[in-house]
């Protein structure tokens, strides 16, 4: 029975040494520089931490029911109180420092979504500023000058612009084209006719 009781604790122990080496790994890792890599990283840290906090839990349990029986074995068989009193000790040393563990594993996970979370809002925040950077930056478009068709008639008349004319109007009422009265003119902006400006109809009458 205290054989088993050895097993037990020996197997809590190899639990805890792995918990450590678990802790050792993640203080030495080196953190990838790539937002998408620290982000599949701390996935798998914390996949990692939660598979072994269960199997902690699970061994805490698994403790706490061993002692239990072993108690109740102890007693019906009238073994020593020093004997009874070694296997409650030992047990539940064993089980404080699994919860230990357990606690320390939890904090250690937390710590580490912490500062994995800040890495990737620091990293976040750099990658707008340089993009704002940049398109600040930048020189604005420089538009290009609009072209005219030359080919358009070269006898028509002459037209003084009206109040309320538009080229589509001064077209239907001259009998010309508006295209054609476009580029005879160069008017780079239609909707900006003076009252008073002269302009020459191409095929007008």
């Amino acid at each position: 029975m205290l054989k088993k009781t050895k097993s037990v604790i020996r197997g809590a122990g190899l639990l805890l040494a792995a918990v450590a080496g678990l802790s050792v790994a993640r203080a030495q890792y080196q953190q990838p520089a790539n937002p998408a890599a620290d982000l599949a990283a701390l996935r798998q840290e914390v996949a990692l931490a939660s598979e072994n906090i269960r199997t902690l839990t699970s061994r805490v349990e698994q403790l706490e029911s061993e002692n239990a029986r072993l108690r109740q074995q102890i007693t019906s068989s009238g073994q020593s109180y020093a004997s009874t009193s070694y296997v409650n000790e030992s047990v539940n040393e064993t089980s404080r420092l699994l919860k230990a563990a357990i606690a320390q594993s939890k904090s250690d996970t937390l710590q580490q979504v912490g500062t994995q979370m800040e890495k990737l809002a620091r990293e976040t925040n750099a990658a707008i500023d340089s993009i704002a950077k940049s398109v600040n930056s930048r020189p604005p478009p420089v538009s290009s000058p609009p072209q005219f068709d030359p080919n358009f008639p070269k006898e028509g008349i002459e037209y003084v612009v009206q109040r309320g004319d538009t080229l589509s109007s001064i077209a239907a009422k001259t009998g010309g084209k508006t295209k054609d009265i476009i580029n005879a003119n160069r008017i780079a902006d239609p909707t900006k006719l003076q009252v008073g400006q002269k302009l020459f109809i191409p095929g007008g009458n």
